[in-house]
């Protein structure tokens, strides 16, 4: 094990020791805030120091087993017990190293998922309309919720926008590395000639804020504008402003909302999505400058990267930040994404582990 890790690790057990010794005090419950901040931070170093006191056990027996090897007797038993030993420490080690690596503090939060329709017309729209199948078709998989917050529908199909609202545990650690710029290659229906055309969508995924005063959102800082909701819904939607537009004036980000017949209702979806755009935007700057350290191929999540392409003709999907490609686009589009966001989850944790190395 390198020094740097065994260091970290003794440090977090000598932390372990003094919380047993704070949450065991008679006054530990005297300030529920802390004992509740404590308990926490208990609870996550448990696996750690366990797992590292295992490792502890396991050099003591290798060592043991050593100091055997002069006895010709025991030699055999010793040779033996010493291969185990230093499978078990292997083991352990890499267990430890994937047990320190920085969590993610969005990977449980629920998620907002924005589709737009790029470069390549209603082409462009309708393979928008074919992502937001694919990831609602994932989402009912996993048991999670998804509900449109906002959709722009396309002339012939699909949508020019769409922006959903994924509810479900862990949604953001599974499709926080979709975000960028999706292409597509395939024969148009409305191709006569048979001839491949190439256009684009982007994706951005944005971890919900818990709650709006999570991030600071002054409201003199907002244009709220209403007008009435268009495309279907009845004469009610068309009578009334229930459609709400707000414009975040310092960054001149604008959320619509008009899918709910209630302005209010309308109102408090666009603050949400407005305050998860802007929290994806602390997020970026803040995987901007680890970048600048540390290139992060898979979780840069910038916009203009083009992460992956699906040929319909040669029935492939290749993403370009892991060389990754697979012959099951008809599987992946119907929303089976689990071998392309495992191995993108992989290839992350392998960076973690590189730079934790490196420490």
């Amino acid at each position: 094990m390198k020094p740097t890790i065994a260091s970290k690790l003794q440090r977090l057990a000598d932390r372990f020791e003094e919380l047993n010794h704070l949450l065991a005090a008679e006054d530990a419950t005297a300030d529920m805030e802390r004992y509740r901040k404590l308990s926490r931070e208990h609870a996550e170093l448990t696996p750690v120091v366990e797992h590292y006191q295992t490792y502890r056990q396991a050099e003591a027996d290798l060592a043991t087993a050593e100091g055997m090897l002069d006895d010709p007797e025991l030699r055999e038993l010793a040779e033996s017990e010493i291969e185990a030993a230093k499978a078990k420490l292997a083991a352990l080690e890499i267990a430890l190293q994937r047990l320190l690596l920085p969590k993610d503090p969005n990977d449980e939060r629920n998620i907002f998922l924005e589709i737009r329709a790029g470069t390549g017309g209603n082409e462009s729209a309708l393979f928008a309309g074919d992502l937001f199948r694919m990831y609602a078709r994932y989402a009912e998989r996993q048991r999670w919720k998804v509900e449109v917050v906002s959709s722009n529908e396309g002339e012939v199909g699909g949508y020019k926008e769409v922006i959903a609202r994924i509810v479900g545990t862990g949604a953001y650690s599974k499709l926080k590395f979709e975000s960028g710029g999706h292409r597509v290659q395939r024969v148009p229906e409305t191709e006569a000639q048979g001839r491949i055309h190439t256009s684009a969508c982007t994706v951005a995924v944005m971890p919900e804020a818990d709650e709006l005063n999570e991030i600071a959102i002054n409201p003199a800082e907002l244009r709220i504008d209403t007008f009435r909701a268009s495309g279907a819904g009845g004469q009610h939607i068309n009578k009334t402003d229930s459609a709400v537009r707000i414009t975040h004036l310092p960054t001149g980000l604008v959320v619509e909302c008009q899918d709910d017949r209630s302005q209010h209702r309308n109102k408090a979806q666009a603050l949400s999505v407005l305050a998860a755009r802007l929290k994806d935007r602390q997020l970026q700057e803040q995987q901007t400058k680890e970048a600048a350290t540390r290139k992060s191929l898979v979780g840069s999540g910038d916009r203009s990267d083009r992460i992956r392409t699906y040929n319909f003709p040669q029935g492939r999907i290749t993403d370009h930040r892991i060389n990754l490609t697979l012959y099951k686009i008809d599987a992946i589009m119907d929303g089976d994404l689990e071998e392309l966001i495992g191995a993108l989850t992989t290839e992350h944790q392998t960076e973690q582990l590189a730079a934790l190395s490196g420490e």
